[in-house]
């Protein structure tokens, strides 16, 4: 008999949020779950882990797989797997941390400290957060804001904060559920957060390790089933944007997307609106000139200063929108039409100077300047982790490739802190993403092939994000990625924390591809 809070989802086939692929499924696999109504929070949450335990011990009788799904933001298939999804969207409680919850040994203070369920969507924490008093925010975000929090986490999504690392980077606690008799507290023992008494709620074991927290951390779904996360957050804060372009890609531009030194750009508003707290230099690849200010580059930044009342909230110009089904329709032209290519510098020089023509300075909070985006067809997004000193030669080199190979889209270069995550994509100590974010089809796939080809030839370092297209991801490409230490440290706490049977409930193909699906190293 299934339990209470878990309803059967009668789906054979499941497509993700931006309709790249549609996945296929086992009959009578996939699950719903919900906190069952009319009980004191932990009442429900306790209902809830013994649900996601049911689960697991379903999936092993049945030998079936099974994977978590959130909001399905992500591009690859990352997420699913080849036996039933669960659906944690309405797993979305959350609350503050109290002093007796709090390790005495924590570094900072409880007010800091935000607990959430998974299926909390980033939006809906920003919200959250904007009504306490006083207001509280997280540290960055991403450009959009849909995802849940462990989906987002899980395939290490980046925010875009120069100093801030990806959400990971925020996250300083995760309870798992990692079998059908277990479930663990895992956070850092170099970095303690939670106290006894809250590891005593959870009813769970506690383990403080910092090589598991850093593995499991970003995992995709692999290390069990994320239930509870602990985030850092900091008082609410106000950025203000800025837009400037398009500006001459010179040496002055290429300096400071190598250094983050801005001090030759004279970016205005520079120490007028606080420190500088995002650097994002976007190019239209079909219309580019070195040295030519009319067809250089586009620059988005952000200064961070303290929040301060009275603040009138940001209104976003929606102004610009696609129909519902353009980005499919313009798709399917790209790949059926023989000569297509040549559509494609036309329709990206309107697309840019419709969204990305300058607007005055505006102010707002991260909430309400990374909003809940919508998407509408088909869209494509790859997006590569470089050292920030090969940016400009990066940048070179996709253009180069464009001329051979034409994307239907555009690029922008963000610059955010490295990840402590093993097998986190922003790895390197400061990292720039490179985003080529464009109308999906096989124009986009091509390009992307022939830029990942074209780096590899020239001998820059580089990695891919987990929940982005990524389709040449292998084995060896990911020891090339990681080293075959950071790899084998990661099936190492993999083996750890799961049983056997566990291993292979949560493995999906994705993983087996990667070849982080080793049994090996110590199993309990």
């Amino acid at each position: 008999m299934i339990p209470q809070g878990i309803d059967p989802l009668p789906i054979q086939q499941w497509s993700n949020k931006h309709q790249n692929f549609t996945h296929n499924l086992v009959a009578d696999a996939s699950f719903k779950l919900w906190n069952r109504p009319g009980q004191k929070h932990r009442d429900r949450y306790l209902a809830t882990t013994k649900n996601f335990q049911w689960l697991i011990d379903h999936a092993v009788t049945k030998n079936i797989k099974l994977r978590a799904i959130g909001s399905g933001w992500s591009f690859t298939k990352v997420g699913v797997t080849e036996g039933g999804l669960i659906d944690t969207a309405a797993l979305n409680f959350s609350f503050p941390i109290t002093q007796k919850y709090t390790s005495s040994q924590y570094a900072k203070q409880p007010e800091d400290l935000y607990f959430l369920q998974c299926g909390t969507i980033i939006h809906e924490l920003n919200t959250r957060l904007a009504a306490k008093k006083p207001q509280r925010s997280i540290k960055a975000s991403g450009a959009s804001n849909g995802q849940t929090i462990a989906g987002a986490l899980s395939t290490g999504t980046h925010g875009a904060a120069i100093h801030v690392g990806a959400i990971q980077e925020f996250v300083v606690g995760l309870h798992l559920i990692t079998a059908a008799d277990k479930h663990i507290w895992l956070e850092r023992a170099s970095y303690p957060v939670a106290s006894q008494e809250f590891v005593d709620w959870l009813e769970a074991d506690l383990v403080q390790d910092d090589a598991l927290f850093n593995a499991a951390i970003v995992s995709f779904g692999s290390f069990g089933f994320i239930h509870g996360i602990m985030i850092e957050t900091e008082p609410q804060f106000l950025l203000t944007e800025h837009r400037e372009g398009p500006i001459a890609y010179d040496h002055t531009l290429k300096n400071a997307m190598k250094t983050l030194d801005f001090s030759g750009l004279n970016l205005p508003g520079m120490g007028l609106n606080g420190d500088m707290y995002h650097f994002e230099v976007l190019f239209n690849i079909h219309d580019f000139e070195p040295n030519n200010a009319a067809k250089g580059a586009y620059v988005k930044y952000m200064f961070k200063k303290p929040f301060q009342l009275p603040h009138t909230p940001l209104q976003r110009n929606n102004d610009f929108t696609y129909g519902d089904d353009l980005l499919g329709i313009i798709s399917t032209v790209l790949d059926k039409l023989p000569g297509s290519g040549l559509l494609i510098p036309a329709m990206v020089n309107l697309m840019f100077g419709l969204a990305f023509k300058p607007e005055p300075p505006r102010v707002g909070t991260i909430r309400e300047m990374f909003n809940y985006t919508k998407f509408r067809g088909k869209v494509a997004s790859a997006a590569m982790a470089i050292e920030i000193q090969d940016s400009p030669r990066a940048v070179e080199l996709i253009i180069e490739v464009n001329k051979q190979k034409p994307f239907p889209g555009g690029l922008s270069l963000r610059y955010i802190k490295g990840t402590h995550a093993t097998l986190g994509f922003t790895k390197f100590p400061n990292t720039c993403v490179l985003e080529m974010d464009g109308v999906d089809g096989q124009a986009a796939r091509d390009f992307f092939k022939a830029v990942w080809n074209k780096f590899e030839q020239e001998n820059i370092s580089y990695t891919l994000h987990w929940g982005k297209i990524n389709f040449n991801l292998n084995e060896a490409r990911i020891k090339q990625m990681y080293s075959h230490a950071s790899v084998t440290s990661w099936i190492d706490a993999r083996n750890q924390m799961l049983s056997v049977p566990a291993l292979t409930v949560f493995t999906n193909q994705f993983i087996e591809t990667c070849g982080l699906d080793k049994i090996q190293g110590a199993i309990v």
